[in-house]
């Protein structure tokens, strides 16, 4: 828990570190190795992500939302090919393939099943994924649509929002002024030390 907060905070050097060592005391703790996979995403240390994405699904390969975190970590290292094979074995129940789906698809060559996606993304669950189609939108370099579902995300009290400051897609616009603007509306410190 105290490494998802310094995570939160933007301190993802120290949660890495934290989970680390949580899961020396629980390696079984699958939920604990997805955390993990997403702290080292979020540093960029792409191939360490992808091993504990791996450990996390061999732990519990039918549970909802670790075949995405896998699909996200091959969008980031840019194979269309795994992303679309991890986001297609996400269970399709609970809403997690869909944005699975939509991550996936942004990378491949096909411009209209890439809208077509997002688009059923935006149709079907709007109202509980605004925080994941904000991401998308800033995997699609459009940081208007970033900011307007990402305003979308805290109007709906969108748990996504604690990812904002390791999130590598949504940190692509941190000097943009908007996002200083978010962090202050949100409650989050607008720089972080990794």
């Amino acid at each position: 828990a105290m490494g998802q907060l310094m995570a939160t905070l933007g301190h993802v050097n120290q949660a890495v570190v934290l989970t680390r060592h949580a899961l020396e005391t629980d390696p079984l703790n699958a939920r604990w190795h997805n955390w993990l996979a997403v702290y080292l995403a979020a540093l960029g240390r792409l191939g360490e992500a992808a091993d504990a994405s791996h450990a996390t699904i061999e732990l519990q390969p039918a549970a909802v939302s670790y075949h995405t975190w896998l699909a996200i970590i091959e969008v980031q290292r840019a194979d269309a090919k795994a992303a679309l094979t991890a986001a297609q074995a996400e269970p399709a129940h609970g809403g997690w393939q869909e944005i699975a789906l939509a991550f996936a698809r942004q990378i491949g060559p096909d411009r209209a099943t890439a809208d077509a996606t997002l688009n059923h993304l935006i149709a079907t669950q709007s109202d509980v994924s605004s925080y994941q189609i904000a991401e998308v939108y800033a995997l699609r370099r459009d940081p208007d649509q970033t900011f307007v579902w990402l305003n979308r995300a805290w109007a709906n009290r969108d748990p996504g929002i604690a990812f904002l400051l390791f999130d590598p897609f949504i940190l692509r616009y941190q000097h943009d002024p908007r996002f200083s603007a978010f962090c202050n509306k949100v409650g989050l410190p607008t720089t972080t030390a990794r």
